[in-house]
């Protein structure tokens, strides 16, 4: 079992849990800023209109008594503290902390204030503890300032505007960041289960147990791994029992040439077998086992090399009628020994692309099938035609013939439809599958059709050069 601190559970939980917690507190934070911003907003807002509704008041020359007066009597009823001043330096006075002229109201500020343009100060004030938002409205009488409204406000903080609002923020925040990891544990949980099955079907399968499935009903990403899982595992393990069935075969195989040679050639050492004649057939069973053993090898190579994609054909065009003429001469001496008529019909005009070398291969093995389960005075045929998929090729006997359900296991490795009596006649159970792996490679398919009793008829399908 993976360790919490080393599994994807933890390290994706972790991600959750850490993204919903900084989610949370910057939206805490932006809501604060946003909040505080739009406060001041409101503030400033406020300050400029109060002190334009003094300021209209104004009705140029002087500064009244009375004017200051009114002021006065609203800077009483107002939250704010309002002040008007016939000279800017007057404001030192009139503020209730100290304050540098200069820094207040400097030259650009003052050639604001001229253009009538109101001024916006802000800044922290010890004294009070908090941030001060101030605003000065000019009185001006033909271009000359004749006084300034000065307003200020200290800023509430926004804990203090906010105070229930932050507490109930915070409960539901930690309540929220809970129930998130909570619920976040439990579907990361349920996410991560079947990949913790997989890494255990995993683990079983590279032990050698091929049978470890992953049970996932989901049909999400992870239910295709799942069935992608079961799927690889199931042709690992069909792939491992033909292994094992090819290597129980090919002992199987191997074992019945060598104890005939090994008990041959002992009886021939101790001299148990004296009469020449006796000598000479026990030298041609050696000698015949010996010959089905290289035939298995080189069978058995073939197929290697098939499997493995190292086979590469040398094609060119060639007659194919020509090439079977060719070919079938070396049975002359097989098919007078017993007995069985041959008959060709070619098509000479079927050109194909292919490797002649292979083509013979395919060919002798179809052909030392038929002559090897055709009984004496039979017959094989050949006949070359062409075909809507470019040409086809039918080699028919009257032999034995092949069950039915035999027909489509032929190709399969040592599969013999009687065992007994192929080993007997030197077939070594790799011929078709070869022709099969071969036809393919030339781009063509293969069909059988047989009787018991009455033959077998191999059709092959090639394309063609036009």
């Amino acid at each position: 079992m993976i360790p919490f601190s080393d599994s994807l559970f933890k390290k994706l939980w972790l991600t959750v849990t850490a993204a919903i917690l900084i989610t949370v507190l910057y939206s805490y934070f932006l809501s604060y800023l946003f909040y505080e911003k739009l406060y001041v907003d409101i503030v400033e807002e406020s300050l400029l209109e109060e002190g334009n509704r003094l300021a209209s008041d104004y009705t140029g020359g002087a500064v009244t008594d009375e004017l200051k007066q009114q002021v006065e009597w609203y800077n009483e009823k107002s939250e704010s503290e309002v002040f008007l001043v016939s000279n800017p330096k007057e404001l030192s006075a009139c503020l209730p902390y100290s304050i540098d002229y200069e820094t207040l109201i400097g030259k650009e500020e003052r050639d604001q204030l001229l253009k009538g343009e109101p001024v916006l100060k802000s800044g922290f004030e010890e004294r009070f503890g908090r941030k001060i938002l101030a605003v000065a409205i000019p009185l001006l009488d033909n271009s000359r300032l004749e006084g300034i409204i000065y307003l200020y406000v200290p800023l509430a903080k926004i804990s203090e505007l906010t105070v229930d609002f932050s507490f109930l923020w915070l409960v539901g925040g930690v309540l929220f960041i809970i129930i998130a990891a909570f619920l976040g544990f439990k579907m990361l949980h349920r996410l991560t289960r079947p990949l913790a099955a997989m890494k255990q079907a995993a683990d079983k399968v590279s032990g050698g147990d091929y049978s470890a499935r992953v049970d996932i009903d989901s049909n999400d990403e992870i239910g295709q791994l799942a069935k992608a899982f079961n799927h690889m595992s199931e042709s690992v393990q069909k792939e491992d029992e033909k292994k094992r069935e090819f290597l129980a075969d090919v002992s199987h195989e191997l074992r019945t040439p060598i104890s005939y040679i090994k008990g041959y050639s002992e009886a021939m050492e101790t001299g148990m077998i004296k009469d020449p004649d006796e000598k000479n057939k026990y030298l041609k069973l050696i000698n015949r086992e010996s010959v089905r053993m290289v035939k298995i090898v080189e069978d058995l190579l073939d197929l290697s090399r098939l499997d493995a994609d190292e086979y590469r054909l040398i094609k060119h065009p060639f007659p194919l009628s020509q090439h079977i003429d060719d070919f079938i001469v070396k049975y002359g001496p097989a098919l007078k020994e017993k007995n069985i008529g041959l008959s060709l019909d070619l098509d000479p005009d079927v050109i194909i692309n292919g490797d002649e070398g292979r083509m013979e291969q395919i060919f002798q093995n179809i052909i030392d099938n038929s002559i090897r389960y055709t009984k004496k005075g039979g017959t094989i045929s050949i006949i070359l035609t062409k075909h809507a998929d470019g040409c086809k090729v039918e080699i028919a006997d009257t032999g034995i013939g092949i069950p039915k359900e035999d027909i489509a296991k032929l190709t399969e490795r040592f599969y013999r439809v009687n065992k007994a009596r192929s080993r007997a006649d030197g077939g070594t159970g790799l011929g078709l599958a070869i022709v099969d792996k071969l036809v393919k490679l030339h781009n063509g398919k293969m069909e059988i059709e047989s009787s018991l009793g009455k033959g077998t008829s191999v059709k092959l399908y090639f394309p063609i050069v036009e």
